[in-house]
C-alpha cells in the first residue's frame, strides 16, 4: 500500500462514527460469561434509542407474541437474552449507515446480506466451529463488510467504478478492489474495527474473511462459510454475487464443502426472514 493510499484510507475510518458507547458495553458483556439479562437490561434502558427499536422490532408481526411488551425487561423473557443482544448490535451497525452514496452502493441490500451474514455465521459456528465463539461470529459476520461502507462514504468514485467492473465481469469485487484500488474492503474494515476497539481475533476474522491460506481459525471459517451461503442463496447484495469454493482449510474445519453445508443447515428461509425485519430498522 503507497503512502498516499495509506493516508487517505486513515482519513477515511477517522471519519466513521464512533461505536456507541452502550453497544461497546453490551459487547463487554458478550464477552463475560457472568453477565446476566438483567446486565443487559440496564444498559440498553439508559439507551433510548435502542429501546424503541428494540420494542419495535419485539412487537412486529413476525415474532407474534400473546400481549405488547412494553419493556426491554420483558422483552428479554419472550425473545431470549441472546436475540436481544444481536438486535441491539444490529440497531448500532445500522445506525451507523449513510443513508445515500454517490457510489450507487445500495445501503438496504447491504444491510440485508450482513444481517443474514450475522446470523448464518453464528448458526454455522454453533453446530459446526468447534473453537468460534457464536457471538463472536455473528458480530464478525454484521461487520465483515462495513469496509464498503467506507468506501462508498469517502472513496464513491472509485469504489463505484469497481462495482461496475465486478458486475460486467462476473468478478470478485474484493480482488476487483485490490485492482483498482490497491487494498479491499476487508483490509478497511478490519481498521474500522481497531479503531472500534474490538477484540483482535474479531479484527482478524474481518480481515482474513476470504479465506487466506496465512490464516486459519474456527471464527474465520464460520465467517467465510456465511458469506458464501449469503451470496449463494442470495440473501441481500453486499455489492458481489461471487461466489467462492470453500478452500480446503475451511472445508476440514467445518466438515463440509459449501453445498453440503447448505444441505445440513436445513431450511435458512426463517433465518433471511428474521434478518428482514430486522433490517426495517
Amino acid at each position: 500500500m503507497s503512502p498516499e493510499l495509506s493516508q487517505k484510507l486513515a482519513a477515511a475510518v477517522d471519519g466513521m462514527p464512533a461505536f456507541p458507547k452502550s453497544v461497546q458495553r453490551i459487547l463487554e458483556l458478550t464477552r463475560d460469561v457472568n453477565s446476566t439479562p438483567k446486565d443487559l437490561v440496564e444498559v440498553i434502558d439508559k439507551d433510548p434509542v435502542v429501546t424503541v427499536k428494540v420494542l419495535k422490532v419485539v412487537n412486529s408481526a413476525y415474532y407474534s407474541l400473546p400481549k405488547q411488551i412494553t419493556s426491554i425487561g420483558h422483552a428479554v423473557v419472550y425473545l431470549g437474552f441472546n436475540t436481544i443482544k444481536n438486535l441491539a448490535l444490529s440497531i448500532a451497525a445500522i445506525g451507523m449507515l449513510p443513508k445515500s452514496n454517490e457510489a450507487g452502493f445500495d445501503v438496504q441490500q447491504y444491510l440485508l446480506h450482513s444481517l443474514a451474514t450475522a446470523a448464518l455465521s453464528k448458526q454455522i459456528a454453533a453446530k459446526f466451529g468447534d473453537d468460534a465463539d457464536p457471538m463472536d461470529c455473528f458480530i464478525a459476520g454484521l461487520l465483515h463488510d462495513f469496509g464498503k461502507v467506507v468506501f462508498a462514504q469517502f472513496m464513491p468514485q472509485e469504489f463505484g467504478r469497481a462495482l461496475t467492473i465486478s458486475k460486467e465481469h462476473g468478478a470478485s469485487l474484493h480482488e476487483v478492489l485490490q485492482q483498482t484500488i490497491g487494498v479491499d474492503h476487508a483490509v478497511v474494515g478490519a481498521m474500522l474495527a481497531e479503531k472500534w476497539r474490538f477484540a483482535p481475533h474479531l479484527v482478524e476474522a474481518i480481515r482474513y474473511q476470504h479465506g487466506e491460506h496465512s490464516h486459519d481459525s474456527d471464527t474465520i471459517a464460520c465467517v467465510f462459510a456465511a458469506n458464501q451461503i449469503s451470496k449463494k442463496l442470495e440473501f441481500g447484495f453486499g455489492g458481489n454475487l461471487h461466489v467462492h469454493a470453500f478452500p480446503a482449510a475451511v472445508q476440514k474445519r467445518l466438515g463440509y464443502d459449501l453445498d453440503g453445508l447448505i444441505a445440513k443447515m436445513g431450511d435458512l428461509q426463517p433465518l433471511f426472514e428474521e434478518a428482514q425485519v430486522f433490517a426495517k430498522l
